[in-house]
C-alpha cells in the first residue's frame, strides 16, 4: 500500500524532547514501512525516518526563533500533499481540520487522526459542516462531544516493545512526567507525595502559555526538599525514568483524549495512580495496572496499596493492548475501509478525482521534495 502521512510541523518527527503527537506519527510511520508499506511522511526537514521524508519546514517550528507564522509552513505542505494526492492509496493527516476544503473537493482517499480535545463550541459548527470528513479517534471519551461526526474507528496508541523496558524492580520515588499546565494538575502530585513522605521527581516542560501559571502556583512548592524538577527530558531518559518509579501519578483535571505517558509506565511496569477523567479508564485497570481515584484522600490511600500491583501485570496489559504492531494493524483495517468507500462513492463524486496510483508505479514527487529519511 502507498500511505502519505502528514505530520504536524511544530515538532519533528520523532520529536526531541516532547511531542506526543509527533511520536506517535514516527511509531506508526516505522511500523508500516517494516511490514512492507510504502510509506510518504510529510514532515519538518530535521525529522528521522526510515519512509521516504518530504521537508515542508527546514526544521520543526517550535525550534526555529525565525518563523513567526506557523500556519503559513502548514498550508504549504498541504498544497505539497495534494499535488502529489493521485499517486498514495491513501492520505492519513494528523493536523486536525485544515485540510478539510481541499479534502472534500478531490474525492481522493484520506482519513484523519484527531489528536486534540474536541469539547469546544467552535469545533461543533465544523464538524456540523464537515459530516463527510473520515475521522479516528484515540480514546472513545474523546468522541463524546461529537458522537455524529464520522467516526471510522476509535485506535488506541501504541508503542514499539522496545522503546522502555521493563523494571521489576522500582527505585524509591513518585514519577510525574509530561507537561505543566493548569489542566495536568502537578500540584495534587505534590501534596499526595508530601503526606505520604515519599519523593516525587517531577520531568515536565513549560510551554510558554504556562510560564506565568509556572511561576504563581508550581515553583513556589518546589522548595520542598522531597520534590525535585527535573525539567523537560528526551525518549532516551524516559526509561530510567519511569522504571525506577513507584507509580505514576497522573491527577490531571481536564478530558484527556489519550495519555500517552500512562502507557509508557506501564511498559516499564510503573502502575499509575490517575483521576478518571477522558480516556483514563479505557487504559487504566482499576487495581491490576493502576488505581482511579478522585481525591487528595484516595490518592494517599492508593500510593499506600502500590504494593498490590504486580508490575508485570502493568508490562503485560501494554504488551497485549498498546503495542506498535496492534495500532499499525487497525489503522491498515480503517485504511482499506475508507479506500473501498471511496471506490464505492468515487461516480459520484462532483470533481471527480485526481488520479490513481497503479501497482510497479512509485511515488513521482517533485525535485528536491523528498529527503534521505534523516
Amino acid at each position: 500500500m502507498i500511505i502519505a502521512q502528514v505530520a504536524p510541523l511544530y515538532e519533528s518527527v520523532p520529536p526531541k524532547l516532547y511531542g506526543g503527537t509527533e511520536r506517535v506519527v514516527s511509531y506508526l510511520t516505522e511500523e508500516l514501512v517494516r511490514q512492507g508499506h510504502n510509506v510518504v511522511l510529510y514532515a519538518s526537514g530535521d525529522s528521522v525516518t526510515s519512509a521516504d521524508l518530504v521537508a515542508c519546514s527546514p526544521q520543526a517550528l517550535r525550534l526555529d526563533s525565525d518563523c513567526r507564522d506557523m500556519m503559513a509552513p502548514h498550508i504549504l505542505m498541504i498544497e505539497k500533499v495534494f499535488q502529489n494526492a493521485p499517486l498514495f492509496d491513501i492520505i492519513h493527516f494528523h493536523i486536525d481540520y485544515l485540510h478539510y476544503p481541499i479534502s472534500r473537493r478531490t474525492g481522493i482517499p484520506q482519513v484523519t487522526t484527531l489528536h486534540g480535545r474536541l469539547d469546544l463550541p467552535e469545533l461543533e459548527r465544523l464538524y456540523r459542516e464537515y459530516t463527510d470528513m473520515p475521522v479516528i479517534s484515540i480514546s472513545d471519551s474523546q468522541t463524546k462531544p461529537l458522537p455524529w461526526a464520522n467516526w471510522q474507528g476509535t485506535i488506541h496508541h501504541g508503542l514499539p516493545h522496545d522503546l522502555v523496558r521493563f523494571h521489576e524492580w522500582p527505585g524509591d520515588y513518585l514519577a510525574v512526567l509530561g507537561r505543566i499546565s493548569p489542566e495536568k494538575r502537578v500540584d495534587r502530585a505534590i501534596a499526595a507525595a508530601r503526606q505520604t513522605g515519599l519523593p516525587l521527581k517531577i520531568a515536565a516542560k513549560v510551554d510558554k502559555a504556562d510560564e506565568e501559571y509556572f511561576k504563581a502556583e508550581i515553583k513556589p512548592l518546589l522548595d520542598d526538599p522531597s520534590v525535585e524538577y527535573v525539567g523537560e527530558i528526551g525518549e532516551a531518559d524516559k526509561d530510567a525514568f519511569l522504571g525506577g518509579a513507584r507509580a505514576l501519578l497522573f491527577l490531571i483535571d481536564w478530558p484527556e483524549p489519550f495519555g500517552l505517558v500512562m502507557i509508557e509506565a506501564l511498559a516499564a511496569g510503573t502502575p499509575v495512580i490517575a483521576y478518571p477523567h477522558g480516556s483514563v479508564p479505557e487504559i487504566i485497570e482499576e487495581g491490576r495496572t493502576g488505581f482511579l481515584v478522585s481525591s487528595l484522600e484516595e490518592t494517599v490511600r492508593a500510593i499506600h496499596r502500590l504494593p498490590e500491583i504486580r508490575r508485570r501485570d502493568c508490562r503485560q496489559a501494554f504488551e497485549e493492548r498498546f503495542s506498535v504492531e496492534r495500532m499499525a494493524r487497525d489503522y491498515l483495517a480503517i485504511y482499506e475501509q475508507v479506500i473501498l468507500q471511496s471506490r464505492i462513492m468515487e461516480p459520484a463524486t462532483s470533481g471527480g478525482t485526481l488520479g490513481r496510483y497503479y501497482p510497479g508505479q512509485g511515488p513521482v514527487l517533485h525535485p528536491g521534495d523528498v529527503g534521505p529519511g534523516g
